[in-house]
C-alpha cells in the first residue's frame, strides 16, 4: 500500500497491519483493491477523488439492515474511499446458484415500502440516481428513471434528441403498460453477472448496489440484459414469488430501457441503437 494515510487508517479500523495487497477487477468509477492483514482478515478497499463512495457506503449499510442477502460488511465510507469487508467469489454460476439466488432474490423483494423511491438518492454505474418519492410507480418510473436518464445523456452529447422526444411519446404510454401500484420492493437496482457473487454453489453476497423500492420485475428484467438470469433462475423464482403474465413478452424490455440509457451515458456506441430497437418494439 502505497498509501501512507489509508495504511494507518486500516489499522487503526482493525487493529491489524496489511501484509499483501492486489488489485481486483472493475473500478469503472474507483480503484478497487483487495488486502490480507495479519490478523488473517481480508479488506476490500475502493478508492477515486470524487466516487461518491459515501453513498455507495449508504446503500451497503441499507441492504444489511434490511435485505437477506449477504453484501459487504462496511468499515469506513466516505467520498473517496470505501472500506469493507472481502467476499470470496468462485465465479461459478451453477445452477444450484441460479435456484439459491431465486429464492434469496423473491425474499428481498418480499420487502416492501409504501412509497416508490428512497429517503436518499443513490447511484447506478457511479451516475446520480435520484430517489424522490412517489405513490406512483408510473409517476417514478416515467420521470425519476426514463427521463432523467434520458435528458441527462442528451445534454451530455450521448443520446440524440430524436430519441429522446420518442422517450417522451413512450413516458405518455406508460400507464397502458405497466400497473400504477405494484408493490414497492427492495430493488438490488444493477443486477448483473458482475455484481453477482458465488462460493460452494450458493449465492455469496451482491456487490455494487443501485438501490430504490420499485416494481421487482426491475431485478428480473436487468438480470436477463446480458443474459446472467438463466431459465433455472426463473422456473425457482416463480415458483416461490409467481411473475405475473407479460414480464416476459413486453414488460422486461420496457424496463431493460432504463439500464440501456445508463450503458449509453457510460460507454455510448451500440447501446443508442438498443434504445432505438426498444423504442420501436413499443410503437413510438
Amino acid at each position: 500500500m502505497t498509501d501512507p494515510t489509508l495504511s494507518q487508517r486500516i489499522t487503526d479500523l482493525t487493529g491489524a497491519k496489511i501484509i499483501a495487497q492486489s488489485h481486483l477487477s472493475g473500478g469503472c468509477v474507483a480503484k478497487v483493491m483487495r488486502v490480507d492483514l495479519d490478523n488473517g482478515q481480508s479488506l476490500v478497499i475502493k478508492a477515486g477523488v470524487g466516487a461518491n463512495l459515501d453513498i455507495e457506503a449508504a446503500m451497503l449499510r441499507y441492504l444489511t439492515d434490511h435485505s437477506p442477502i449477504p453484501c459487504p460488511n462496511v468499515l469506513y465510507g466516505g467520498s473517496g474511499c470505501l472500506v469493507m469487508g472481502f467476499i470470496d467469489n468462485d465465479g461459478q454460476m451453477s445452477g444450484s446458484v441460479q435456484r439459491d439466488l431465486a429464492r434469496q432474490l423473491a425474499k428481498q423483494h418480499a420487502v416492501t415500502s409504501d412509497q416508490y423511491g428512497l429517503s436518499f438518492d443513490t447511484l447506478i454505474g457511479g451516475l446520480h440516481q435520484p430517489n424522490t418519492q412517489s405513490k406512483s410507480w408510473i409517476t417514478f418510473f416515467g420521470e425519476h428513471r426514463l427521463r432523467y436518464m434520458a435528458t441527462a445523456a442528451q445534454q451530455e452529447g450521448h443520446l440524440p434528441a430524436r430519441l429522446v422526444n420518442r422517450i417522451d411519446k413512450l413516458i405518455v404510454k406508460l400507464g397502458d403498460l405497466i400497473a400504477e401500484k405494484p408493490a414497492a420492493s427492495l430493488l438490488h437496482g444493477d443486477l448483473w453477472g458482475g455484481n453477482i457473487l458465488c462460493h460452494d454453489d450458493k449465492i455469496a453476497g451482491l456487490i455494487d448496489p443501485a438501490i430504490y423500492y420499485g416494481d421487482r420485475e426491475i431485478d428480473l428484467a436487468f438480470g436477463t440484459l446480458f443474459g446472467d438470469l438463466t431459465p433455472e433462475f426463473f422456473k425457482q423464482y416463480d415458483e416461490v414469488s409467481k411473475i405475473e403474465p407479460g414480464f416476459f413478452e413486453e414488460r422486461r424490455d420496457l424496463y431493460n430501457l432504463y439500464p440501456l440509457l445508463v450503458h449509453v451515458r457510460l460507454f455510448g456506441g451500440s447501446y443508442v441503437d438498443s434504445v432505438d430497437q426498444t423504442l420501436s418494439r413499443f410503437g413510438v
